[in-house]
């Protein structure tokens, strides 16, 4: 029978759980959040000898880091080129580099800490799913390719063995990255972190974070952090109202299903090499398989405006799209999370305040993302060097997002009528 629950959570090693806050307690760094992004700074600042208080207003891996699809992937969703136009060449050129390298940052922290992430490390596949599609390919491989990036077109038969289909003809293939459990690896993250003397607390939520006495005070319901700096590492789960980040992005739904393991000579072409996959299309289809040899499928949106069984019959039709032959399966979870959002696919960072530092829209790319902002701002910590940042801070002001509610609305409104489409094969 088809459960709403997360693979990740049920597939990742067990996991630890963490007290709660009760009693008043002081550090140098206070982060909030217990994602990637905060994770990773403690790791790297406890790895220098800063002590570290970590707060998770639920248990690690319960946002985003737990429930998304894994992709370890290197860049942004905008091409290299794009991202110099909107940032200019300098710091287009640093994010894109800082980026590029995130993939192996992540295998490295898997490997320097034992984490047993479920790891894959043979690239993922962008899939051309028609002839403007298969333009974009070549467009981003050239512009990679200039970079000196280990990338290449596959076509033909080598692109039908790597997807495990004939529906795509062409598809890039970037070495850099490849797959994770992420409930396994945000899990293995805190595990570490506390080995190095982090202390995380979990069901410890932020109720304000206020300054006096020259340091800042994180309260929770029931104590409080005294901290020389504060790391706001919450992202798409912020909660309460003690900040103003949240204005800073919209919301976005994804929408994830996987079916029972799948054995065979059928389900052994699809993806052969565990890479991660995804198409070109307007409302993405995810597609990678997982240790256990699971299909799964995922997309843009959420459960607003759907029935049931919406997007089963969605996830049967692009089964069926890309593989027909398949035998029939059960589909087995199926989950949704969520991702902070810009219309420049391209995320944030902050200084609102001395001693503050937040990040935020990650735009469906968290754990590389995440894992070098949380790096980045532990070497910023540590030597107040802006340079050690992949590019400028902004102010709330400047990166707020006007009316975010109702972009996410009509956002999940075109979604919901793009599936539809798909379902009813109006949309190939």
């Amino acid at each position: 029978m088809l459960q709403e629950q997360c693979l990740w959570s049920v597939t990742a090693p067990k996991t630890h759980h963490y007290d709660t806050l009760t009693s008043e307690t002081q550090t140098r760094v206070c982060i909030i959040g217990g994602g990637y992004t905060g994770l990773s700074a403690a790791i790297h600042l406890a790895e220098q000898g800063v002590a570290v208080v970590l707060l998770e207003s639920k248990i690690i891996g319960s946002g985003g880091s737990g429930r998304n699809v894994g992709f370890v992937n290197a860049g942004t969703w905008a091409r290299p080129d794009d991202l110099n136009k909107i940032m200019g060449e300098e710091v287009g050129e640093r994010l894109g580099t800082a980026l590029g390298q995130a993939p192996s940052l992540v295998f490295d922290i898997i490997d320097r800490h034992h984490i047993d992430a479920k790891d894959t490390r043979t690239g993922n596949i962008h899939m051309a799913h028609n002839a403007k599609g298969e333009a974009d390919v070549d467009i981003r491989y050239d512009q990679l390719i200039r970079r000196g990036v280990h990338a290449e077109v596959l076509t033909g038969a080598r692109c039908h063995e790597y997807c495990g289909t004939t529906s795509i003809n062409k598809a890039l293939l970037d070495h850099r990255a490849g797959t994770i459990n992420p409930s396994a690896y945000v899990n293995g993250l805190a595990a570490a972190a506390t080995k190095l003397g982090v202390r995380i607390y979990e069901h410890s939520a932020v109720t304000s974070v206020e300054k006096s006495d020259g340091n800042w005070y994180v309260r929770t319901a029931d104590a409080a952090v005294k901290a020389e700096k504060v790391i706001i590492a919450t992202n798409a789960y912020t909660e309460g109202e003690w900040t103003d980040i949240k204005k800073t992005f919209y919301l976005v739904d994804y929408y994830q299903i996987a079916s029972e393991p799948l054995t065979g000579e059928v389900a052994d072409r699809i993806l052969p090499y565990k890479t991660g996959a995804w198409d070109t299309r307007l409302a993405l289809s995810s597609i990678r398989r997982d240790k256990e040899g699971r299909l799964l499928l995922g997309t843009v949106g959420g459960k607003a405006m759907k029935s049931k069984t919406f997007y089963q019959n969605w996830a049967n039709v692009v089964q069926k799209s890309y593989f027909p032959d398949l035998p029939k399966f059960k589909w087995q979870y199926e989950w949704y999370g969520h991702f902070g959002f810009t219309q420049d696919h391209i995320m944030r960072i902050f200084e609102p305040e001395d001693g503050i530092l937040a990040a935020t829209a990650y735009n469906g790319r968290g754990i590389t993302t995440g894992t070098m902002i949380g790096k980045c701002f532990a070497d910023y910590i540590i030597s107040g060097d802006r340079d050690v940042l992949p590019l400028p801070f902004k102010t709330v002001k400047e990166a707020k997002v006007s009316m975010s509610g109702l972009r996410s609305g009509y956002t999940e409104l075109g979604l919901t009528l793009y599936h539809m489409g798909q379902c009813l094969k109006i949309i190939a």
